[in-house]
């Protein structure tokens, strides 16, 4: 079974997908290592690993999809990828499913966003109509043909337009044919709850580290009837908490190291150092 149809197969029976968010391959290769279902391709994590900059759609449609191939090569568990808008009309749309599918992609999403988007959970965020995330979301579902991508439709109406929109989005989403939904922008435990009840058919939560949200439990996400949970944001801040904190007793003491830092030994555990030397020695490197 491909990664792919796997992601479908949870799916299809009703087993909750738990993906972490991973900024880059590395990253993604802890996620696989720790036991989860799927890794989260997350768009703010690629803007900040790849440009240093905030999510505020300065990344290109050849961009994401680079950094979605990269990250499908480095692990064997299915990717979960950001598709911010789809980058243009029907026809960029259909491009990018292409090129997601041809990367290996397991599941991507696209928004209701009017571009330059901007990441979910900040404010100012501007709409298109539903007529037209509707008609993305076609174009999306039509250009996958017999694909195994799975297709989710996000829509980022709950903080600009209430409980209610975000809710009519979703059904509409639905109707045009896709896999999942996905309501996005989620702050509170009450807006999960809700979303949980009201939301119809398979659909998708993110939890933001720091969030009221983000106190709901893996378990109460899989009683509330949710098929994906991501958590997008937690590897991206640990790890740069983590770093600022290793340049910080760097800075003042003078001497590297210390505190939870890994060895050189489990680095290239992580990275798989010696398959690759086997791999190279058996070859005559």
């Amino acid at each position: 079974m491909t990664r792919e149809n796997a992601l479908r197969t949870r799916l299809d029976t009703g087993l909750l997908t738990v993906a972490p968010g991973a900024p880059d391959a590395l990253t993604a290769r802890l996620v696989q290592g720790h036991g989860f279902d799927a890794v989260y391709m997350t768009g703010l994590g690629a803007t900040a690993a790849r440009l240093g900059k905030p999510d505020l759609g300065l990344m290109t449609q050849t961009e994401m999809a680079d950094h979605a191939r990269a990250m499908v090569r480095a692990v064997d568990i299915p990717v979960i990828a950001d598709a911010d808008t789809g980058y243009g009309g029907a026809l960029n749309v259909a491009r990018t499913v292409e090129e997601y599918l041809q990367g290996g992609v397991a599941a991507m999403h696209i928004e209701d966003q009017l571009s330059p988007k901007r990441c979910g959970q900040l404010a100012g965020v501007r709409l298109v109509s539903p007529e037209e995330g509707a008609h993305r979301l076609k174009a999306a579902v039509e250009a996958r043909g017999t694909g195994d991508i799975l297709i989710i439709g996000r829509t980022d109406a709950l903080q600009p337009l209430g409980l209610d929109e975000a809710v009519a989005r979703a059904a509409r989403y639905r109707d045009a044919g896709v896999d999942l939904v996905f309501v996005d922008g989620v702050k509170t435990r009450a807006e999960v709850e809700a979303i949980a009840r009201r939301v119809e058919g398979p659909k998708v939560l993110s939890l933001v580290d720091g969030t009221d949200a983000a106190s709901v439990s893996i378990e109460d996400v899989r009683e509330m009837g949710f098929s994906i949970v991501m958590y997008a944001v937690t590897t991206l801040f640990a790890a740069a908490r983590a770093s600022a904190t290793a340049l910080a007793r760097l800075k003042s003491t003078g001497v590297a190291g210390g505190g939870d830092a890994l060895t050189y030994a489990e680095f290239c555990e992580i990275v798989d150092l010696a398959n690759h030397q086997d791999f190279a020695h058996r070859h005559g490197e």
